[in-house]
């Protein structure tokens, strides 16, 4: 058996204050119980949540533990412009001419962090693939159900935008993709001939084949946390089950990675067909489309923008000089089994 880190426990002098802070600089909220004067406050963050808890001693030392943040859609130094607007301080800076190293702030309360360089100018300089992670997996699910919780209540039985699939049906059929993938990495020994034979059927003729249908009683709200508990487990497979292990998809025998990345692009690929059938306006980030189409899409043109590329990539746009694909497929296998086999 191992452990898991829980939280990150940070004393201060205001925990709803400091905790606020800090939901500004990771985009994510304080618990919904939590209101200033508490002596605590929790921030939910993918991995480990952030603890704040108020005690009377002062911060007088350097930190011997402090968190090193990395931008998701910005550059560094952008970042760290913001992270100073919003009330840090800059303690240490530590960017180099050539565009490596990182820059050291202070929180409102003088907790030192660091701020790293994106993974995409991390990249840049060696060549190097940005992998698709667990916490890509979290965001895209959460992005995805805070767009679609905006949705009319009448328009879950209309068409999923040029799908043959009711609205309702596509978040069902998005929520088992979801849970598939992370079944598939399940087993002691996960199989690399087959599926594990859940019994997947469709609810009605012309209908998505699912071993995960929503209770209609329960409502969109309930829908959506199919989708979300969906996304949580193949978050959870993906950053827990060892990168060597190989398991069954019918694109190729893949990786966690791969699967982390079949359901980032499922979930953002769908939630757009989602958002034309229900009205809502979808732009998922560009850097998350970008490690997404450099795992399952290598052949994918490099620049343009991303999402639009995606997009394409799974048939759904056209670029310039590209028409749109009538057919399309990604690459799930490990990267270094795709060079093998062009190699070969």
């Amino acid at each position: 058996m191992t452990s898991h880190v829980r939280h990150i426990t940070v004393d201060c002098a205001d925990a709803y204050a400091l905790g606020s802070f800090w939901s500004q600089v990771l985009g994510a909220p304080l618990a919904a119980d939590d209101f200033p004067g508490d002596p605590e406050a929790l921030l939910e963050t993918p991995g480990a949540a952030i603890l704040f808890v108020q005690g009377p001693d002062a911060k007088t030392a350097k930190n011997r533990v402090h968190l090193d943040v990395q931008p998701q859609d910005r550059t560094r130094d952008e970042e760290v412009e913001r992270l100073l607007a919003l009330g840090a301080t800059l303690v240490g800076d530590h960017r180099k001419a050539d565009g490596r190293g990182w820059a050291t702030l202070a929180d409102p309360e003088g907790n030192e962090f660091c701020v790293e360089r994106s993974a995409a100018e991390r990249a840049a300089p060696g060549g190097t693939r940005p992998p698709v992670t667990a916490d890509d997996v979290t965001t895209a699910v959460r992005l995805a159900v805070d767009t679609l919780a905006g949705a009319p209540a009448d328009g879950w039985d209309g068409a999923a935008g040029t799908l043959e699939w009711t609205c309702w049906e596509t978040v069902e059929h998005l929520s088992d993709d979801l849970f598939a993938y992370a079944v598939q990495l399940g087993p002691r020994t996960p199989p690399v001939d087959g599926e594990v034979p859940y019994r997947w059927v469709p609810d009605r003729r012309g209908g998505p084949a699912n071993a995960v249908f929503a209770d209609r009683a329960a409502g969109p709200a309930g829908l959506l946390a199919t989708l979300e508990a969906s996304g949580a487990l193949l978050a959870s497979m993906a950053r827990t089950t060892p990168p060597e292990v190989r398991s069954y998809h019918g694109y190729g025998i893949s990786d966690p990675e791969g699967f982390a990345a079949m359901g980032v692009v499922e979930t953002l690929v769908h939630t757009y067909d989602l958002a034309e059938g229900l009205g809502l306006t979808w732009a998922p980030p560009a850097a998350l489309c970008d490690r997404a189409l450099a795992r399952l899409f290598p052949g994918a043109p490099a620049g343009g923008d991303r999402w639009t590329v995606l997009l394409w990539a799974t048939g759904r746009a056209e670029l310039p000089g590209r028409p749109r694909r009538t057919q399309w497929r990604w690459d799930g296998r490990p990267l270094e089994d795709q060079t093998a086999s062009s190699a070969g």
